[in-house]
Formats: C-alpha cells, sequence, structure tokens
C-alpha cells in the first residue's frame, strides 16, 4: 500500500512538494510510485506561469510602493508580503473569477493580482471604516484582520454555492498564527461534515507577529491538522510557484467536483517586518532572513523561466516597466487627498439608528461646527 492510500489518502507528502529548487533548476516532481508525488500535481502550462511572473513582478513593486505610502503618512498601516509573492499569486491564478477569495489583511498582492482597483484594495488600511471594493461584485470577501475569522466565513460561503448549485469554491488565506485560533479548527470540522467546497491556504511564514512556529505548534507540520478532521491535506514548498500552483490547482479542482474541502499548508518567509509598526530585528536575525531572502521566490521563477527560454532580458525589461508604471499611478492617486464625510460612521451601524447613536451624530455635529478658538 503506498503511502497515498494511507488514512484514505488524507496524509501530506512527508516533505513539501517542490518543482523548482532554491537556485532556480527543475527538482522534479518525481513521477509515479512509491517515492514520487502524487500524479494529480502536475506542471502549470508555460503561458500560465510567464503570466504568474509578470503579476508577481508588479505585486512586489505594488507592495514597495505600499510601503513607503506609510512611511509618507498616506497608510495608516500596512502589513508587507514580500517574500510570499509565490503564494499570493498562486492563490489567486488557481480560483476562477467566480470562485470567492477570503483573504487576510496580508494579502493585498492577492487582490491586485485578482483585478482589483489597487486605491480600493488600500483603502481599509488608510483608514477608512469601510474595505473600499464591492465583496459581491468582485467575489472577494473584506480583508480580515481578526485571526481565523474568515475561515467560517468561507466555509458558510462555500455551503451556500453548493447549495444554491453554482460550480464554485471558496478559499479561505490564513497565516500560521491563525491556525492557533479556535475559529479555524471550528471552520475545519464544519467543511469537512458538510463536504463544503473550500479550500484552506495556509502561508506558513514561520511568526505570528513575533511568536515563532515551535512555540505555536509541535505538529510536524501544520498540513497535518487537516488529516484529524477528515480532510485531504498537502505541504509544499511556498517560494517555488510551480509546485504552489499545481497543488492549489488540484486542491481547487477536488473541491470542485465534490471532493471536500482540502488543505494546503505553503513553507514561506515573511522578509519584512509584521508592519510598519513592527520591529523583527528584536524577536529573529539577520542571519536568518539572508537565508530566507536567497530563495526569493521571484528570482527563482525568473531564472527558471530563463533556463527553458521562456524568458529573456527583454522581457524582464517590460515587466518591470509595467510594474513602474503602475506604481506611479497607484503613487499619484494616493497622494490625491480624500473626500470623506465623518457622519458616515454613523450610517451602517444599525438598520434604524438607536437613540444612543442620534446623540453621537449631535455630539459630533456640534463639534465640527463649533467656531474655533
Amino acid at each position: 500500500m503506498s503511502r497515498h492510500q494511507v488514512a484514505g489518502g488524507l496524509l501530506p507528502e512527508p516533505v513539501p512538494v517542490r518543482f523548482v529548487a532554491e537556485d532556480g533548476t527543475a527538482a522534479g516532481p518525481p513521477t509515479g510510485g512509491e517515492a514520487g508525488y502524487r500524479a494529480e500535481y502536475r506542471a502549470p502550462a508555460d503561458d500560465l506561469l510567464v503570466d504568474a511572473y509578470r503579476r508577481m513582478v508588479l505585486g512586489r513593486r505594488f507592495d514597495r510602493q505600499a510601503t513607503a505610502l506609510t512611511k509618507q503618512g498616506r497608510l495608516a498601516v500596512y502589513p508587507s508580503s514580500r517574500g510570499q509573492e509565490a503564494c499570493q499569486i498562486a492563490g489567486v491564478l488557481a480560483l476562477r473569477a467566480d470562485d470567492w477569495l477570503f483573504p487576510t489583511y496580508r494579502d493585498c498582492v492577492a487582490l491586485v493580482a485578482r483585478g482589483l482597483d489597487p486605491v480600493e484594495v488600500l483603502t481599509l488600511l488608510r483608514g477608512d471604516w469601510h474595505c473600499g471594493y464591492d465583496p459581491a461584485a468582485v467575489r472577494v470577501a473584506p480583508q480580515c484582520t481578526p485571526l481565523a475569522t474568515q475561515t467560517i466565513h468561507a466555509v458558510g460561503m462555500a455551503e451556500a454555492l453548493r447549495r444554491r448549485g453554482e460550480d464554485a469554491v471558496a478559499m479561505a488565506f490564513i497565516g500560521d498564527g491563525g491556525t492557533s485560533e479556535g475559529d479555524f479548527h471550528e471552520a475545519l470540522n464544519y467543511a469537512a461534515v458538510l463536504r463544503s467546497p473550500v479550500v484552506f491556504f495556509v502561508q506558513n511564514n514561520k511568526y505570528a507577529i513575533s511568536v515563532p512556529l515551535a512555540r505555536q505548534s509541535a505538529a510536524p507540520a501544520l498540513a497535518y491538522k487537516g488529516v484529524g478532521y477528515g480532510i485531504r491535506s498537502e505541504q509544499v514548498d511556498g517560494n517555488d510557484l510551480v509546485a504552489v500552483l499545481s497543488v492549489l490547482t488540484e486542491a481547487v479542482r477536488h473541491a470542485r467536483e465534490g471532493g471536500g474541502p482540502f488543505l494546503v499548508e505553503a513553507h514561506t518567509y515573511r522578509i519584512e517586518s509584521h508592519t510598519n509598526a513592527d520591529d523583527a530585528t528584536r524577536y529573529r536575525d539577520a542571519e536568518e532572513v539572508a537565508r530566507w531572502e536567497a530563495a526569493d521566490p521571484l528570482a527563482r521563477l525568473e531564472t527558471y523561466l530563463r533556463g527553458r527560454g521562456l524568458l529573456d532580458a527583454a522581457g524582464v525589461e517590460a515587466a518591470h516597466e509595467a510594474a513602474e508604471e503602475y506604481a506611479a499611478r497607484v503613487r499619484d492617486r494616493m497622494n490625491a487627498e480624500p473626500e470623506t464625510d465623518p457622519f458616515e460612521l454613523f450610517d451602517h451601524v444599525f438598520a434604524a439608528p438607536t437613540p444612543q447613536l442620534r446623540e453621537q451624530r449631535a455630539l459630533l455635529a456640534a463639534e465640527l461646527s463649533a467656531p474655533e478658538e
């Protein structure tokens, strides 16, 4: 009996699935047999990989621009995803336009890759009271700051899609820290019992703010947390876009075709601090960061594509030029002062304003109309 047949095929690979080595050369996957990865994990089409590269270049430039905007006071906070671009882009490319995405606060690059207006993506981080975009129109839930609550929302949406007869799935992004929350485990159990078409995508970037993974879980990998709930699970090299896209494509297919939920853990790393308000040097050393910078997902994919003749210097230059133009447009639009109405704070709290809300609104009106001293 192969290990893929053990426990009903739920067990993840003993080592993370990898197609491309850190130096950009092909690393497999093994094919068939006891030692091979599952046969379902196939390399994505070449044109899709080239498209993914362009999106990764744009995403990284967007991330740098957003980080700069916090220093200029244009954003209240920004959680960088530099180093996690393979996860961000692959997660989006594995989905169809009619599928739902449930992101965390760190997934701005994924939203941009899905085609959302970048200024609308940054609206919440600017300090506005809403997420900036219409979730129903783009099938992207509001970015979630409370840990793991979006996982339960994703299961609920997936179940609603199934009951309505829609051929669509939901994918919930989550960080390693979120897997320690009760909501995460409730979501897995709920999804497994109902066999809902949902994919849980864990971006294990090794730290929950300052808490290292070893202080969060004693499991050999977070992917094993799905097995106990009866969920097929897998772990993948999160800095190898080819492998992440391959595994997520299979996970989405599995969920869409009635196989039930699927849990994927991507091993990656958060190069920058938790947010611009964090000092990561207080809890990790420079050598660790340097090791992960050497495994950069963007450089790895570029080297791989160049080696296969799918990308040349002109293609690289064109991708970076397009990213610079994109960042300039974002910068110009974000530098314009937003038009705000402070009374919107009271408009959508309850269907009918309570006496307390009316009192608070009146107090704000009086303060705003008071003459300056």
